[in-house]
């Protein structure tokens, strides 16, 4: 076999393949506009059938750009961080960035992961899970950061449904109902969100000028949902329960079942996240809805516009949360 036919095809390759100049196969490749689509479409196949790939490496010394997204995770199982992850790859890959993920612990572990995605070339940072709030955060990257709460540092955009908001609708939600107060199964404390949440719980109540029951702190886990449960269940005033994700939600159902307090007639409960299964449960859950693709196209077209912008110009941009009002609320039972 000749030198010519073992070696990998070329840019000049697809450009005689598809009848075109090399500079129009760099645009149609750099994704640069003042292509036509016919043109475009042509290029594309013809780096397809010849099984053409970009020398990345090459690329980002010529552009200064790596067209590489990194993303430091926690590697979180749970519904929404999970969510949130396949969100992000989804939406970089329609972008046309390559998507890198280092994981770390809770804490300064992000630190670690931050600097991990730096040293091996990316164009911005995506902080996708929740950080310990023990520790300040700051990131001073040169490259624009996209957080889903405020961190300082130069460069950092911020985006997401607002906890606090996804907690207020949903304590207003079972107040507007005529129940007297709402009790609160919280989210880890260590978890900003579960924080945010907790407080739209409570600036619900303040402003309604319903009291303030203690809240019972789960770990997001149907069982710890399900301990919490049991506990409310058991105390004949609590009527309404806001669950800080449908997990444990699911986890205060069981126990109120158990214990005998029909859902809605005795006891309302709402969760937030709204997962797949809620519209199945008996009966189907009430939820705050987080639309995780809505929230990385958002979040990554912010992040986009940045990499191309100068240091020192952050922006923000939350996203509404959605009400989903099912059967597992209603009025409060007359006495």
């Amino acid at each position: 076999m000749s030198d010519a036919r073992r070696r990998p095809p070329s840019s000049t390759d697809v450009a005689a393949l598809a009848g075109v100049s090399q500079k129009t196969v760099s645009r149609v490749l750099n994704g640069e506009p003042y292509v036509s689509e016919e043109v475009r479409e042509r290029v594309l196949a013809a780096a397809r059938e010849l099984g053409y790939r970009r020398n990345t490496a090459a690329r980002a010394l010529h552009l200064g750009r790596f067209h590489r997204i990194g993303v430091a995770s926690i590697g979180s199982s749970l519904y929404g961080p999970s969510s949130l992850l396949v969100a992000l790859e989804r939406q970089a890959r329609e972008i046309g960035y390559a998507f890198a993920v280092a994981y770390a612990g809770e804490g300064a572990g992000v630190m670690s992961a931050v600097e991990s995605l730096l040293a091996q070339g990316v164009d911005a940072i995506v902080v996708s899970d929740p950080i310990d709030g023990s520790q300040e955060l700051r990131i001073d990257a040169d490259v624009p950061v996209l957080s889903f709460r405020p961190i300082p540092g130069p460069r950092v955009v911020v985006t997401g449904v607002s906890g606090v908001e996804a907690g207020r609708q949903a304590t207003e939600h079972l107040l507007g109902l005529g129940h007297a107060t709402v009790w609160h199964v919280a989210g880890p404390h260590r978890w900003p969100a579960a924080r945010d949440r907790a407080r739209g719980w409570r600036e619900a109540l303040a402003a309604a000028g319903a009291p303030e029951p203690p809240a019972r702190e789960g770990d997001w886990s149907p069982a710890s949902g399900y301990a919490a449960g049991r506990v409310l269940a058991a105390d004949p005033r609590v009527t309404a329960v806001f669950a800080a994700n449908d997990d444990m939600a699911i986890g205060v159902l069981r126990a109120l079942a158990e214990a005998g307090r029909a859902v809605p007639e005795e006891v309302s409960v709402v969760g937030m996240d709204d997962i797949p299964a809620a519209a199945y449960l008996s009966p189907p859950l009430t939820t705050i809805r987080q639309d995780f693709e809505a929230i990385a196209r958002h979040g990554l077209a912010l992040l986009a516009a940045e990499i191309e912008r100068s240091p020192g110009q952050a922006a923000l941009g939350d996203l509404p949360a959605h009400l989903v009002v099912r059967r597992s609320t209603a009025p409060p039972a007359k006495p």
